[in-house]
């Protein structure tokens, strides 16, 4: 069935949002609805699911632009145009301080929503106890996956909640305190979030422990973030889409027809409907390969000369993603293919979903953490990175293959190399290379060797609006902005 269709009842259900408007980015942090009043509207499952849909809005919004972001501070990709500074690695001109400023706000208003709906539901009185606890858990699940991504990205940061919402100035809390937060909200949405979706789109008991690992994994804490993937794993619930050909890959993990798969655990869903649809498809095609029907801005480009694609077996169907087009940098320049919607109704019009996390996330992580926690590769960490490797090579994943990897590859901490390595083939264009390059420590190491160029300090993170310094008072713009800025 086509997602143009069989989507439009599941998006009307996630996009009638209700919108907040207001004259800044940190005015709308605190404000609350002027149009609605507390007392007469979180009081039914319907009022209040309209209040989680809120959350959504922002974050689809603006996730296209923030995944293209840290494709260009990847080692593998490079940005054209005003994107080209991401690349150069000397920190943010004015053009890219504004671009992160949206995603700032992106988050913060997603934050602000789950607020409301975590403060005003319980005080409902016609729901049910079962959809309360349903819907808190989700607003909890967006609200710490909307703090992860600012804490990686922006480091310390005000931790606003339900108990402080309307206080204006806000001090930054301590990085350890925003992820002791983070996982507190995960783990209540694991414990409250369905087994299965309700409806396509909305996360499960498994995408906060899928959240939870990639948490534990970020912060070194290895044994948990094994246990939480392995969870996943041993619920038999999802696997790996097997591909023939590069045709498979466009198709049937990432195409625009999708509506859900066995590999999905969390994604963010759009659909070929007016102003529902994926802007990353626009922002990474070419007009040439008439892969997406409004061109494209090519605005993320490779380079066949980057050793990382040099040196990246011909026979992996992952590298078969990439098309040379000399858009005028030159023969060797490189442009994704993964992205592809011939039908899109607009510019922002695409039906491709964006993945949050998918099964191969799982995977690896498994392989990275129980690799890292135990000082040696098990059996189990082995088949966890084979089962994507082999996905990658056309073979059946869970069936051993002549591409698979064997523990005589393997001494001190080659195999977790090749789990980054890994990951940087299975991810490219989703954004994930710099968090990694970033949480390895490897940033450094790994630009310099794939593109000749040193990473400036003040790039490791990204400045915090001069909007939210302006506003809140309690920060000082000369100890409280990021380093360089």
């Amino acid at each position: 069935m086509k997602k143009s269709t069989c989507r439009c009842n599941k998006l009307t259900c996630l996009i009638a949002l209700i919108i907040f408007t207001a004259s800044s980015c940190s005015e709308k942090l605190v404000e609350e609805p002027k149009s609605i009043a507390v007392e007469v509207f979180y009081n039914t499952p319907q009022e209040v699911e309209t209040a989680v849909n809120a959350i959504y809005s922002p974050l689809r919004n603006k996730i296209p632009e923030y995944v293209a972001t840290h494709e260009a501070h990847s080692d593998l990709m490079y940005g054209r145009g005003s994107w080209e500074p991401l690349s150069l690695y000397q920190g943010f001109n004015d053009a890219n301080i504004n671009r992160v400023v949206d995603f700032w706000n992106m988050f913060y208003v997603a934050i602000r929503n789950a607020n409301l709906v975590i403060q005003n539901a319980p005080k409902g009185t016609n729901i049910s106890q079962a959809d309360l606890d349903r819907y808190l858990a989700e607003a909890k699940f967006l609200r710490a996956f909307s703090y992860f991504n600012l804490v990686r990205n922006w480091s310390a940061v005000p931790l606003r909640t339900e108990a402080n919402m309307i206080q204006r100035d806000l001090p930054k809390s301590s990085v350890s305190a925003i992820y002791d937060f983070i996982i507190a909200d995960l783990l209540v949405a694991e414990t409250l979030l369905p087994d299965n979706q309700v409806d396509v789109g909305r996360p499960t008991k498994w995408s906060a422990k899928t959240c939870l690992a990639d948490v534990y994994l970020q912060l070194a804490r290895y044994s948990e973030a094994a246990s939480k993937s392995n969870e996943v794993i041993q619920s038999n619930k999802y696997s790996l889409i097997r591909v023939n050909n590069k045709a498979d890959i466009q198709n049937n993990i990432f195409g625009p027809t999708i509506v859900t798969s066995p590999e999905e655990i969390f994604y963010f869903k759009y659909s070929r409907l007016p102003n529902l649809g994926n802007y990353l498809l626009f922002i990474s095609n070419h007009p040439i390969t008439g892969l997406f029907k409004f061109g494209g801005a090519y605005a993320i480009h490779g380079n066949a000369t980057n050793p990382i694609y040099l040196n990246w077996n011909g026979n992996d169907l992952r590298k078969s993603l990439f098309d040379k087009i000399n858009f005028g940098l030159g023969a060797n320049t490189l442009v994704s293919s993964k992205w592809v919607d011939r039908d899109a109704i607009s510019t922002f019009g695409a039906g491709n979903d964006y993945p949050v996390y998918r099964y191969a996330d799982v995977l690896l992580i498994y392989a990275e953490a129980a690799a890292r926690a135990a000082g040696n590769v098990s059996a189990a960490s082995l088949e966890a990175l084979n089962k994507v490797r082999r996905r990658g090579y056309a073979f059946n994943p869970a069936v051993p293959s002549t591409v698979d990897f064997k523990p005589a590859d393997f001494s001190g901490t080659s195999f977790v190399d090749s789990v980054i390595k890994e990951r940087g083939y299975e991810f490219v264009y989703e954004g994930k290379r710099w968090l990694d390059l970033k949480r390895t420590g490897k940033a450094a190491e790994l630009i310099l060797a794939a593109k000749g160029k040193a990473i400036a300090a003040k790039h490791l993170l990204w400045p915090i609006p001069l909007s939210e310094m302006n506003y809140n008072k309690a920060l000082n713009p000369a100890s409280d902005q990021n380093p360089g800025y």
